[in-house]
């Protein structure tokens, strides 16, 4: 077999086995993000706990980097403190060499058994958590098969003149052999593809135990680098950071005694998976009583940045949270909230607008508006890219709740903005002011606007039945109060001639307004009806409010 021909099946063996391993992880997240998620944050009460479930968890996915993006995501929101993210990360650490001694077995025997059995539950029945289970067999059905072709591919490689002059360059240059094994962790952005590879290379007698020693110590160091490089902000690379140091210093410490460690009687293949699990176990026993001193070191060394002037700009929209589903839709959820605060200020501004005609409120109501419309564009796009590796059902009704959410905030705001305040300022030009009626209509309209606001926000929460239920029923009374309003103003436009025409078609125009504000927020209550099976709630209320229509429709359809 030519030199090239092995190049290519070499490649697409390591290739083969990332693609496995990014499919049981992402796989596993999709269909059971949530709950592991919730085991992870429950089990965080001390550094010991965080340290086991860093283990357990990586043992699950198979992967620290999906552990370390869940850790990341959670310190740059807050909601994790960053010793013991620290604590989980020296789990998910040893957590990897266990995956290593898995798949450095003889299992080449299961994998067409894996292979079917992930095949059948994938097809079991329509349930994103099968298909989740299945793609996870799938997955490390394919990782076996990769471990299998490389064995077969490296035992041809070694026979190559040019591997062999690479090993002999390599062996005995401890720090060039460290170099290149963070380099090709790096660019596989795998250390268990990279451990394998070494473990298929120890037998073939080309490298020596110190020289194997070395590279083990390298591709702990590469493993940590590429969580490093991409974390998006000061905040979010603190904790990879912290990791990539914790290895860093170990390998420093360790590389001296390569000698001593190379004179183990252990077989070169078994030497590997030894020294990378033991590795990894001293760090976690050494350093798991230093992650708060690590963790204010790295607090001062990364300070949080200072917040953009314009409240628009997000803050929670971390990118860590694009890879875990549940994350991500925590942190569109919290930007969300954001928005409503923001149209409960819009409406503050509104009403005192109203009573003081001032023009400097007009202009806080656009300033709002504008930041509001800027936060909302940053969430729908933060959603779009949480979907781009597919997520479960139920993740996607979330995302399209919060989508709902945003979307009618940023419609009501923009009836606020666009229409509300400029019939505002055209009575303020017209050198008019709200009359006492007229404030005295409005306020009610206003309460209940604020009232249902915060019913949606707990609908939203909550996902409570009741209170969707309830802030349906609002929208009754909402037309109540417009319809007693417009009556009572067209009873004094009767007994009043003098009362200009234009001023009261701003009136009727004002209640109007604030009708169409609440549909929008009385609409947050359905997502969670339809998905409760209650489809007929929308119709039943479209029916009260236009029986004439209904029954049109009727006539004509029979």
């Amino acid at each position: 077999m030519s030199g090239t021909t092995l190049l290519i099946n070499l490649a697409g063996s390591i290739a083969l086995l990332l693609w496995g391993t990014h499919m049981i992880s992402s796989a596993l997240l999709r269909g059971f993000g949530t709950p592991l998620r919730q085991w992870l944050g429950h089990n965080l009460n001390n550094r010991w706990m965080a340290l086991l479930s860093g283990i357990g968890i990586t043992g699950v996915l198979q992967s620290s980097t999906a552990v370390s993006l869940m850790a990341t995501s959670f310190t740059a929101a807050g909601t994790l403190g960053l010793a013991p993210a620290l604590a989980v990360m020296l789990g998910a650490n040893i957590g990897s060499t266990l995956v290593v001694q898995l798949l450095s077995a003889d299992v080449s025997m299961l994998t067409p058994i894996v292979l079917l059995v992930g095949l059948i539950i994938f097809r079991l029945r329509d349930d994103s958590r099968y298909e989740s289970v299945g793609c996870a067999l799938i997955g490390l059905g394919l990782m076996l098969l990769a471990l299998h072709m490389l064995g077969s591919t490296l035992a041809e490689v070694e026979g190559t003149p040019i591997f062999q002059l690479i090993m002999q360059s390599l062996d005995g240059d401890l720090l060039i052999a460290l170099l290149v094994a963070l380099i090709l962790t790096w660019l596989c952005h795998s250390s268990v593809a990279v451990v394998l590879l070494i473990v298929s290379l120890a037998p073939t007698g080309m490298l020596s135990a110190s020289t194997i020693v070395a590279l083990v110590l390298g591709v702990n160091i590469g493993g940590a680098l590429p969580s490093v490089i991409n974390a998006g902000s000061s905040v979010g690379r603190r904790l990879p950071l912290g990791n990539l140091l914790v290895r860093a210093v170990g390998a420093v410490v360790v590389l001296p005694f390569a000698g001593l460690l190379a004179q183990t009687p252990l077989a070169p293949s078994t030497l590997v998976v030894c020294l990378h699990t033991g590795f990894n176990l001293l760090l976690g026993l050494v350093f798991i009583g230093l992650t708060d001193v690590l963790a204010n070191a790295l607090t001062r060394w990364l300070p949080a940045p200072e917040r953009d002037v314009d409240p628009g700009m997000p803050h929670y929209l971390d990118e860590a949270g694009l890879e875990v589903a549940d994350i991500g839709l925590s942190n569109a959820a919290r930007e969300a909230l954001r928005m409503a605060d923001m149209l409960s200020a819009m409406l503050g501004r509104m009403l005192h607008l109203l009573h003081t005609s001032l023009p400097a409120c007009a202009d806080e109501v656009r300033r709002i508006d504008q930041s509001l419309d800027l936060l909302s564009a940053a969430i729908r796009a933060y959603l779009a890219d949480i979907g781009k590796e597919g997520i479960s059902d139920s993740d996607a009704d979330r995302s399209q709740e919060i989508l709902t959410f945003v979307i009618n905030l940023e419609h009501a705001a923009d009836i606020l903005s666009s229409s509300l305040a400029q019939l505002a300022m055209r009575r303020l030009r017209r050198g008019e002011q709200f009359s006492a009626f007229e404030l005295g209509n409005i306020a009610p309209l206003h309460d209940a606007l604020l009232e249902s606001l915060s019913l949606a926000i707990t609908v939203f929460l909550r996902e409570d039945i009741a209170t969707a239920h309830q802030l349906i029923q609002r929208k009754e009374t909402v037309r109540r109060l417009e319809a007693e309003a417009s009556r009572e103003h067209f009873r004094q436009l009767q007994e009043d001639k003098s009362t200009w025409a234009e001023s009261g078609d701003i009136f009727q125009r004002v209640l109007r307004d604030y009708r169409r504000m609440h549909h929008h927020i009385a609409a947050l209550a359905y997502p969670l009806l339809e998905r409760a099976g209650e489809r007929s709630v929308e119709n039943i209320d479209l029916v009260k409010e236009n029986p004439s229509k209904t029954t049109s429709a009727a006539t004509h359809s029979l």
